[in-house]
């Protein structure tokens, strides 16, 4: 059994204790909350390695939950898994700038729960490493230092803001980020930087790493992540 602790906040007790199961075979140990203030209790008591969170629950909404969360310091670093039944847009981009690491619409299988779960966790390993470390991913090296990027060999002209967005997204691999979590995270450097000029951004940036662009995937109605893998 994995000493790892996963919160389940869920209202819906045929779900949660689904749920539960599954992690459970995958050697995971987890406790039930069906409310937001019944979560938001157990989160500060327990302090859970990760919390799958239905935003359709009592009380409390999911989304107010994690904001909760996130704003706090002794919970804000563990890692959340939204669950909706919506899957709308919407709700999904709410979720993600609230501090929501991740998500996944009903109906899901227990399999790709897992999977959401396992990868969330991995993640979270690569994270702990040292910001200014070299990246090496498929053929590419990015120098956050010296802020050079080498593909194949080839060292690529970047614009200041295609360099910050790029190191962004590969230090986070399969990381949804929105357009304007984007521009928080790199307005400090760059004041000028819009939702719609990440677009921009992120079509030059595509252009220069030529087919490796491809790991830059636009996630519609949400933002951009970069995957490791690229699938058509």
């Amino acid at each position: 059994m994995s000493e790892k602790k996963i919160l389940i906040v869920e209202d819906e007790k045929d779900i949660a204790e689904l749920i539960h199961f599954n992690l459970f075979k995958g050697n995971y140990g987890a406790v039930i909350a069906s409310d937001g203030e019944q979560a938001l209790k157990v989160a500060n008591e327990q302090l859970p390695d990760l919390i799958l969170l239905d935003l359709m629950i009592p009380y409390i909404s999911g989304l107010e939950v994690c904001k909760h969360l996130k704003g706090n310091a002794a919970t804000s670093e563990i890692p959340i898994i939204m669950i909706t039944a919506k899957g709308e847009e919407e709700d999904i981009i709410k979720g993600l700038e609230a501090g929501a690491d991740d998500y996944i619409t009903k109906p899901f299988s227990p399999k790709v729960l897992l999977a959401r779960v396992n990868a969330v966790f991995r993640r979270n390993k690569r994270d702990g490493l040292d910001g200014q470390k070299v990246l090496h991913t498929n053929g590419i090296i990015i120098d956050p230092i010296r802020r050079k990027v080498t593909a194949s060999g080839t060292e690529l002209e970047l614009t200041f803001s295609e360099f910050q967005i790029f190191h962004l997204l590969a230090q986070k691999p399969g990381w949804v980020f929105t357009r304007s979590q984007i521009v928080d995270l790199v307005r400090g450097k760059n004041h000028a930087i819009t939702d719609r000029a990440v677009d921009v951004q992120i079509v030059g940036l595509r252009k220069k790493l030529g087919e490796q662009g491809l790991l830059i995937e636009t996630v519609r109605g949400v933002g951009y992540r970069y995957s490791e893998t690229h699938q058509d």
